[in-house]
């Protein structure tokens, strides 16, 4: 059984998925590979992983780093989760290149390189946005290429970030990444 769970963020509903202990994912309403992980048989319950996500995104979307992390299960492949990892690991506020987590892999595996391009389709399919904050992971150039939930977002969430205010009090976003 999948549970769901709806969330109203400033950038629109958000679905959050469980296995009842654990979140499996968390999209924005009609993003790209929306509901990848969800099964046919769900059910809208009011669960405890869900509150503690619930307050993790009050955190977030009010321009702060969450001190905690929701208990997280992801079905993946080993260079998937590897990935994710690295993810998990960019600070609030801060971002890096697919070519730098291209790299990091490549070192881990003791690899000569690995492919920026496998490492974006392993950050694109993330299925547990925000909180695996794909969002933070720009082109070699600091350009805003993809992101699932759309590169507005993207730009949105990022400037949030830098500036450590609400998303909501933000009204003339002026983006420097570095």
């Amino acid at each position: 059984m999948t549970y769901v769970y709806h969330y109203d963020s400033p950038l629109g509903g958000i679905t959050v998925s469980s296995s009842g202990r654990e979140i499996t994912g968390l999209w924005f309403d009609g993003q790209k590979y929306f509901g990848s992980v969800l099964s046919g048989d769900r059910e809208e319950m009011s669960l405890p992983v869900f509150e503690e996500t619930k307050r993790w995104l009050d955190i977030y979307f009010g321009g702060k780093a969450p001190d905690f992390t929701p208990p997280l299960s992801t079905a993946s492949t080993s260079f998937q989760q590897a990935v994710w990892e690295i993810l998990l690991a960019i600070p609030f506020g801060q971002t890096t290149t697919y070519g730098r987590i291209a790299a990091r892999i490549a070192e881990q595996k003791g690899l000569k390189s690995m492919s920026a391009q496998a490492v974006g389709g392993a950050v694109g399919h993330n299925p547990i946005s925000l909180i695996i904050p794909c969002h933070r992971v720009v082109g070699a150039d600091g350009s805003l290429t993809g992101y699932a939930g759309g590169t507005d977002k993207k730009k949105q969430l990022l400037a949030m970030e830098k500036s450590g205010r609400p998303l909501s009090s933000i009204t003339n976003i002026k983006l420097l990444i570095v």
